[in-house]
Parts: C-alpha cells; sequence; structure tokens
C-alpha cells in the first residue's frame, strides 16, 4: 500500500490540515482502515478504490478518523482529489461514492480543487447548559447543523474572542454528535477573508481540527445570509491555519482550496 500526508486547504507545506490517503484495489476490513487511521494519527485518514465504469462515481472514498468512520470531510475529500491527479490516477472532475453521497471534486486552471458538497440545515437551538463554560465564551446563536456532520454551530463576539479559545475538551464532549464550530465576522475583511471559526472535536478523537471542509458547509449559508453575498471565504483560525473559499448554491456548497504533498511512502504490514 502506497501512503501519502497530504496538507489541505493550504499552498505551503506544514500548513493547513494534513490527511492521509491511501488508494486501494478493495476496501479490507473495518478494523484494518481502523488500524492505519490510528497509526497515521491525522485528523482523517482517507482510503479510495477505483469503481467499475459506467456507474454514477468513480471511486468509493470513506474517512477516518484515529477514534472513529466519519460521514462526511472536507479537507480529506481534497487530498485526495489531489493525489489522483498528481499521480495520473484520474484526469478531470472526480465523483466519489461516499455516506454522504456522490460527492464531485473539480481541478481548476490555477491549480485549486472545488468540491460539490450538501449545504448544512441550519437549526436554531438553545445553548445547551455547560457550553459557554466549556468554550470560555458565552456564543450570541447556536445552531444545530444536522444529519451530515452533526455539529453545534455557535457564534462568538468577535475574531479575537475565537482566537483565544482555550476550551475544555472534555466538557465539550457532551455537546453535540461531532462537535463545535466557534465562529466570527472578520474583524478586517481587507485582509481577504470574511469570517473566522474554530472546530474541536474531541468526541471523534481530535480536540482542534486545523482545517475543517465539512464545517464550511454549515458556515457558508450561515455567514451568506448575514453578509448578503454567495460567494465568501473563510479563515479556520488554528495554530496551523488555512483558507476555504465557499460558494452557496441553495443545497450544494462548493469548498475550494489547494493541496501539497509531503510525504509519500509504503505501508509495510
Amino acid at each position: 500500500m502506497r501512503i501519502r500526508i497530504v496538507d489541505a486547504f493550504t499552498d505551503r507545506p506544514f500548513s493547513g490540515n494534513p490527511a492521509g490517503v491511501l488508494l486501494l484495489d478493495a476496501f479490507p476490513g473495518d478494523d484494518r482502515l481502523q488500524n492505519v487511521a490510528l497509526e497515521v494519527n491525522h485528523a482523517e485518514t482517507a482510503f479510495a478504490h477505483r469503481l467499475p465504469g459506467g456507474g454514477e462515481a468513480d471511486w468509493a472514498l470513506r474517512w477516518f478518523t484515529p477514534a472513529a468512520e466519519v460521514d462526511l470531510c472536507g479537507h480529506a475529500t481534497l487530498a485526495t482529489a489531489h493525489v489522483l491527479h498528481t499521480t495520473g490516477a484520474h484526469d478531470g472532475p472526480v465523483r466519489f461514492a461516499t455516506r454522504s453521497g456522490v460527492l464531485v471534486a473539480t481541478p481548476r486552471e490555477d491549480g485549486s480543487i472545488t468540491l460539490d458538497f450538501p449545504t448544512a440545515l441550519l437549526t436554531a437551538v438553545e445553548l445547551p447548559d455547560g457550553v459557554a463554560e466549556a468554550l470560555g465564551a458565552e456564543p450570541l446563536t447556536a445552531f444545530d447543523t444536522g444529519p451530515n456532520t452533526g455539529d453545534l454551530l455557535v457564534e462568538l463576539p468577535d475574531e479575537k474572542t475565537v482566537r483565544s479559545l482555550a476550551p475544555d475538551h472534555k466538557a465539550l464532549v457532551a455537546h453535540s454528535e461531532r462537535g463545535i464550530i466557534a465562529t466570527a465576522r472578520a474583524e478586517d475583511p481587507t485582509r481577504g477573508y470574511d469570517f473566522v471559526s474554530r472546530c474541536f472535536f474531541p468526541r471523534i478523537g481530535v480536540d482542534e481540527d486545523p482545517v475543517t471542509g465539512s464545517a464550511h458547509t454549515a458556515l457558508a449559508p450561515y455567514w451568506s445570509e448575514r453578509l448578503g453575498r454567495p460567494d465568501l471565504t473563510g479563515l479556520q483560525a488554528s495554530p496551523r491555519s488555512g483558507r476555504v473559499r465557499t460558494e452557496l448554491r441553495g443545497d450544494r456548497t462548493l469548498l475550494t482550496g489547494r493541496a501539497v504533498t509531503v510525504i509519500e511512502g509504503e505501508l509495510l504490514t
């Protein structure tokens, strides 16, 4: 098995969100996939294999954190598409069969890749007891992001508050199906981004995710409504940081970013 580590949603190595990518002939047992993801120990490891021609998808794709399989992952999908295109395994748009339906990744002339993902269904909710204490900040609003991601999206007063969060990760586990997305409007939009976010997923073994593509399927409709524009750029303000360009198209959200392969090797066992 060839294994690659790809930094996604960045054009520079050692930034963005690293993902393991393995192209297989077929999926082995779930225990094997989970053990490989645990060994890689990044937020996500993607496993893909080619499908027979003539179907609705070109490749099957699954994503595993070190602790669990997940239903939707943006950065590992971007990383997989990057590997397919840079190695010549696939030309042009690629259709992935996943737990969240068929997802399409389209390469652009500038070297970026656009993902076509389902838009999250946002539902306003009462802020659960204990969330403010666990985050260390008082949210202005709270929304459930729906079945594909199962996150709690909270808006905080300003960018500085988002950047300075030091949450109690153990306490956050009880407050959503997957994790917490904390966001705020950009303090200075002339710096090239419209909103900031940070994402905490301790329930699935990822205390803080560096750049979360799937979270932007909720951030895009949330901020597009408030800012009055379908096209936005989000900055995920984790220590590694990364940017995601979003375009809201009704029940679909386009996520655009770049990726860089930093490690390539062989899985020996």
